[in-house]
């Protein structure tokens, strides 16, 4: 049994209590490894590493910290097969979707931010007859990343990147739920060369070492990714602080599908925005809104191809979804689709457990389900699932869609599907989204800001917005004469 280690100054060490905790395979639902089980201890010796780090790591030339950077990423690359193999493991995902969309995309946040940060410009401002403002930039020193489960070295390394190549040192915790790549990453650094304490990579869980880092004074940024609720607790542990913070929250995410729209790639792009990763993203399109005239069609279409899709073990290569990706998050589903029935819905495919043979009969796995008759308001349209679930119902206007489509505390994401341009663009900006997509889904440009309105989160990722946030500003006035 593989035992995962701490990543403190450059040394993969056990927690400093010696305590472990399981680590399962969710496809077989059987522990498979442990992990650290470390708490403020732990994180106060990740501090006081990346803090006699950060003089070194900050003065390094910016290029020098995107040629470690790209190594660590040439070297990921080098081995995608074990890390998308351990990926797929600890997720329950397809080996085949963690190969061509999880470390991949972990390898180009790498890359990305690596030479980004060559580009990052200062900004100058001339007063004339007086003198000129120029705006320094500085990296703000320790900072705290925190991860989820559901893309976990591609979220992982989408946070730590941006505050390395700023030249940062940081303090990070994967989920413990899903750690397996986080290490594999800690022991590419080691190979690359990165200098000891720029990261520290520190398991265990949210109450312990989650809150660690969030209550620590030397901490003075807080990148989070994960759940609204524990996004609430860390803004009220932190803000008092005046730490930074970056919560990128919860979704729910609706599907608009107008009777122009171009059919056939909209049906097969909704299969992928509705059970990608388990729809274990949390970009999915939950809520599918279908124009009437052409509701029973795609309703008829949808359903037969979701009731095609093989739920199967990982490594199946003709598997579409994988386990979910623990007990408790497959009993959570499972609760709300009674949730559904009792509200009044009808569950057209799906709705029940999967219950495989041989060494999977004990893994956690769901049918992709479709539930249609439920009211746009019910518990069912306005909580966060985050699993193969979806609702559909029909629309007769833009005035009645969007205001379904706006109706929860969420505003992450949303996609609209039509053939006429200037209605696309109407709902892009009426509908409460940080991001919209017209025509498609998931179509990410690293250039862009990503994050949510509402509850769905506190300030922007991606391109220079990570930048910024990982900065300080430090405006210089040069008086003239």
């Amino acid at each position: 049994m593989k035992a995962i280690q701490n990543y403190i100054n450059g040394e993969l060490v056990a927690a400093s209590s010696g305590g472990t905790i399981d680590n399962y395979d969710p496809s077989r639902g059987v522990v498979y490894s442990t992990i650290p089980d470390s708490a403020h201890e732990d994180i106060a010796k990740a501090v006081e590493a990346a803090e006699a780090a950060f003089e070194g790591w900050s003065n390094t030339p910016k290029e020098a910290r995107g040629a470690i950077m790209i190594k660590i990423a040439d070297i990921i690359e080098s081995r995608l097969d074990a890390f998308a193999l351990a990926e797929s493991t600890d997720n329950g995902k397809p080996v085949k979707l963690a190969a061509e969309v999880d470390i991949p995309r972990a390898v180009s946040n790498l890359k990305f931010f690596a030479t980004a940060i060559q580009h990052f410009a200062a900004e100058s401002h001339y007063m004339e007859g007086i003198g000129f403002n120029y705006t320094l930039r500085k990296p703000i020193g320790v900072v705290g990343c925190i991860s989820p489960w559901n893309l976990p070295l591609y979220l992982f390394t989408w946070k730590i990147a941006p505050a390395l190549a700023a030249g940062n040192c940081v303090v990070a915790k994967p989920s413990e739920i899903t750690p397996m790549t986080a290490y594999l990453l800690s022991e590419v650094c080691k190979e690359a060369g990165l200098p000891k304490g720029v990261l520290n990579i520190v398991h265990g869980l949210g109450p312990k070492v989650g809150d660690a880092i969030t209550r620590h004074p030397k901490i003075k940024a807080i990148s989070f990714t994960g759940g609204t609720a524990t996004g609430q607790t860390i803004a009220s542990i932190a803000a008092p602080m005046f730490k930074k913070l970056s919560l990128e929250l919860g979704g729910k995410n609706p599907n608009i599908i107008f009777a122009d729209c171009d059919f056939d790639k909209a049906l097969s792009t909704t299969m992928r925005s509705s059970f990608a990763n388990q729809g274990q993203i949390c970009l999915c399109g939950s809520r599918i809104f279908i124009e009437r005239p052409i509701y029973e069609k795609f309703k008829e279409a949808f359903v037969a191809k979701t009731a095609a899709s093989k739920v199967s073990f990982p490594q199946d290569p003709e598997a579409k979804l994988g386990a979910v990706v623990s007990k408790s998050h497959m009993e959570k589903i499972l609760s709300y689709i009674e949730l559904a029935k009792e509200e009044g819905g009808t569950v057209l495919t799906g709705g029940e457990r999967v219950m495989m043979d041989g060494e999977y009969k004990d893994g956690y796995y769901i049918r992709p389900t479709i539930i249609e008759g439920l009211t746009f308001d019910c518990r069912t349209n306005q909580e966060e699932i985050f699993g193969p679930v979806v609702t559909i119902t029909p629309f007769d206007s833009e005035e009645e869609v969007l205001m379904m489509a706006n109706s929860t505390q969420y505003g992450l994401a949303a996609t609209v599907w039509t053939e006429n341009l200037n209605k696309a663009h109407r709902m892009a900006d009426k509908l409460d989204s940080g991001i919209v997509w017209i025509n498609s889904w998931l179509v990410r440009d690293l250039r862009t800001p990503f994050g949510g309105m509402k509850n769905s989160g506190v300030g922007r990722e991606g391109g220079f917005e990570a930048l910024r946030f990982f900065t300080e500003p430090k405006n210089v006035f040069v008086k003239s004469n």
